[in-house]
């Protein structure tokens, strides 16, 4: 496998930004990420639904437009039929069943939370994030600036999957509109 180099690489510096005091968004790129994209073909899904949940040692599988995980890794049901492979390799899948797509270059990961994280993504996202709506292990296709994105609520943040080639235009809209929050970078 070739070493990914983030999209970001050279155009981000940690530190503290903005407003005085707390910060209230932190931003930090995901490194090193390994994402596998796996579709099942409709009479497949249960099964190879069931294989994914396996290979991270969970029961079930995520219902639309969620996700599961465990220390193995994380699966995203991302469309009815497709599924997200996070930090681990797909398992065999048989032609009849589905097929998989190793999409870790394709995309940038940047990992957001701190207190007002929810408040800063909705003023980018047209989406419903409070809890009742958008709970933990929530997932979503959405837009920021006309660029499709992939919203995941994990563990009291949010993982933004961007396409490669829009991260660093959509970093800088992150970063400009995180600075009213006090922004900090890891």
């Amino acid at each position: 496998m070739a070493n990914r180099l983030s999209a970001l690489a050279g155009h981000y510096s940690p530190g503290r930004f903005g407003a005085e005091g707390q910060a209230g968004v932190h931003l930090s790129v995901v490194a090193d990420l390994r994402l596998h994209q796996v579709a099942a073909w409709p009479d497949s899904l249960p099964a190879v639904g069931q294989l994914l949940a396996n290979s991270i040692g969970q029961a079930a599988k995520p219902g639309p437009g969620c996700a599961i995980s465990s220390e193995q890794g994380a699966v995203l049901r991302i469309e009815p039929l497709k599924f997200w492979l996070l930090n681990l390799d797909p398992p065999t899948i048989e032609a009849e069943q589905g097929c998989s797509l190793d999409l870790s270059h394709s995309r940038t990961c940047v990992h957001i939370d701190g207190p007002q994280a929810q408040e800063f993504l909705g003023r980018l996202l047209p989406l419903d994030l409070r809890a009742a709506a958008f709970p933990d292990n929530r997932v979503a296709s959405s837009a920021l600036h006309h660029v499709g994105v992939t919203l995941w609520h994990r563990g009291g943040g949010y993982d933004l999957f961007i396409p490669r080639g829009f991260a660093v235009s959509i970093w800088e809209v992150l970063h400009a509109t995180a600075l009213q929050f006090g922004l900090e970078i890891s």
